[in-house]
């Protein structure tokens, strides 16, 4: 006999589904909800800015901000201002808002990626034009292999008129031999 008895548990179960009547009543219902929470958030939004007033001098109500108070401060926090940073909400900034006319604020290793390419270019620049020591080297160095190329072109063709002028001398050693 298997565990939990003759009948196997849950399991088997037929499954019941939402019917979409049953949906959209139940979003109707979150709807007014909303609504309710809405017009109940606008009368605590007077309220709040009836407490924004009380902390302005000469303003008289204390009421509301005692009530204010307990409700968001429970236990040792309402004996404590804190001023903590990340306990704020972040604000988001509509497009409008953000300006761009202040110059965007770069990374240490962004800018050190420019002044890197800015070098970069300065260096080649000066390269070309034959200022900087290596481009001098480089410059010497072709000299040299200039020179060294037109001596071996020199040394070539006067190998090659004499090895001319030794055929030529053979060539008219073999025509009188032959007559």
């Amino acid at each position: 006999m298997p565990k939990g008895g003759k009948k196997g548990g849950h399991k088997g179960r037929m499954r019941t589904y939402t019917s979409p009547e049953e949906i959209d009543a139940q979003m109707k219902a979150e709807k007014e909800r909303k609504k309710q929470e809405q017009e109940e958030e606008g009368v605590e939004g007077a309220a709040q800015n009836d407490m924004a007033e009380e902390k302005l001098p000469g303003s008289g109500s204390e009421d509301s901000d005692d009530e204010n108070s307990l409700r968001r401060r429970a236990g040792v926090e309402g004996l404590i201002e804190i001023e903590n940073p990340n306990r704020v909400a972040q604000k988001s900034k509509k497009v409008t808002q953000i300006e761009l006319d202040e110059p965007k604020q770069l990374s240490r290793r962004e800018r050190e990626e420019i002044e890197k390419q800015k070098a970069k270019e300065r260096y080649m620049k000066m390269h070309l034009a034959g200022k900087t020591d290596q481009a001098k080297a480089d410059l010497a160095r072709l000299a040299i292999i200039r020179k060294q190329r037109e001596e071996a072109a020199k040394k070539k063709e006067e190998e090659k008129k004499a090895k001319e002028a030794a055929a030529a001398a053979a060539r008219g050693i073999n025509s009188l031999s032959l007559k």
